[in-house]
């Protein structure tokens, strides 16, 4: 469970006892042989419902379903799938915790807050960028928003739960406060800006419950919708403490990089550095095909907490941004919050792409690789912060 006021925050990796997610893809196969299987998978839910299988879950954008069953009978439907010539894994369905961390006191030679913006914002050049992400569907997959937050009014909000029970309000504030610095107002007349993307469309998909919690089906349900409304770029300040790639979000990164849309994750925050151990980057963050962040201090040096690269394919930290003492939004009287984590550093780079996106009209693959050029390096190993600070496109040249 999410507790933001323990330090170093672990989240492990819980399986939910009777339920599995069934990948229909493997990790090996080309975009173009994805395509077709897709195609093939379109016959799932009538494959299933037909021999007495409990679906709990189908996403067609991503052929990934999720059912309960006893293991054995999936054994004998893997079997059967791949005499269809759908291959078919299969895996527990997982738990997942918003991820935030307590920060260690900084030096005094750094970035630091002013009147009028964030330390972030001007880490990462937001404060200096003529583009806002209009024309950007950011989606932000977390714990809900705080739909009557004054500093949104007149913001394009499109929201929904995919939490049992609960609307699409953040019961929570970590997903308010991931969102307010993805797209929230960049100037305010009273108050310090605080959000990157600041004129882009804000997709607010509540994945996580007021717990902090979620699972595999409501992660993917919100990126099967992210992905149905055409979100260029997809934000998960989310995780869990396993270090193998887990198959489903293999298949959905794949998926949202061919449907022209980029998923961007925390991560972990399982470092104590400090005390000699690096951490490694979780699922979902740990897929080959989703863009790991890493968080950083105000003085640009890692942060404690902060995972480090695991060894093989898809474990690697890819970008870093500020995640330290990040102020933001947050729900209801309060307003505003500071927390730390890769969560926090996770939107910023969110932010970004949103406004490398408008800036130059790339999407997905391209976007992932823009991202990446343009950071900002750092003296620093890339194992901990990949490329280094996300930074936002330059002035255009008179």
């Amino acid at each position: 469970m999410f507790t933001p006021e323990v330090p170093f925050l672990r989240s492990s990796a819980t399986p939910i006892p009777g339920r599995y997610v069934l990948v229909f893809d493997s990790a090996e196969q080309t975009e173009s042989t994805s395509i077709g299987l897709r195609a093939r998978a379109e016959e799932v839910p009538q494959i299933l419902e037909s021999e007495g299988y409990s679906l709990t879950e189908y996403f067609p954008r991503l052929g990934i379903a999720v059912v309960s069953s006893a293991a054995e009978q999936l054994d004998e439907f893997q079997a059967r799938c791949a005499s269809r010539r759908m291959p078919t894994r299969v895996v527990p369905e997982m738990v997942y915790h918003a991820l935030s961390a307590v920060p260690t006191p900084q030096p005094t030679d750094s970035f630091e807050d002013t009147d009028q913006a964030t330390w972030g914002l001007q880490a990462v050049g937001a404060v200096n960028s003529e583009y806002t992400g209009a024309g950007i569907k950011v989606a932000v997959l977390d714990t809900g928003f705080d739909l009557a937050h004054p500093d949104f009014t007149g913001r394009t909000v499109v929201s929904k739960s995919f939490v049992e029970g609960e609307d699409a309000q953040d019961g929570h504030g970590h997903g308010t406060h991931c969102i307010g610095t993805a797209c929230g107002p960049r100037t305010l007349a009273d108050g310090r800006g605080y959000g990157v993307a600041s004129g882009s469309d804000i997709y607010a998909g509540k994945v996580l419950g007021s717990d902090g919690s979620g699972s595999d089906a409501t992660i993917l349900a919100g990126i099967d919708w992210a992905l149905e409304n055409e979100c260029q770029v997809i934000s998960m300040s989310l995780g869990a403490d396993v270090q193998q790639v887990h198959p489903p979000y293999v298949t959905a990164g794949r998926r949202a990089l061919e449907l022209g849309s980029l998923i961007i994750a925390a991560a972990g925050n399982n470092a104590q550095r400090s005390q000699g151990n690096p951490g490694f980057v979780g699922a979902p963050a740990n897929s080959p095909y989703v863009m790991a962040v890493g968080a950083l201090d105000n003085t640009l040096s890692i942060a404690d907490f902060s995972a480090r690269t695991l060894p093989g394919r898809g474990g690697q930290v890819d970008t870093s941004g500020p995640g330290v003492a990040i102020y933001s939004s947050w729900p209801g009287a309060e307003k505003y919050n500071t927390i730390s984590g890769t969560s926090m550093a996770t939107p910023h780079v969110a932010g970004i792409a949103a406004l490398l996106a408008e800036a130059t009209g790339f999407r997905a693959r391209e976007l992932w690789a823009e991202l990446v050029q343009e950071a900002k390096r750092l003296e620093l190993f890339s194992v901990d912060v990949g490329s280094g600070l996300t930074q936002a496109p330059p002035p255009a040249e008179a």
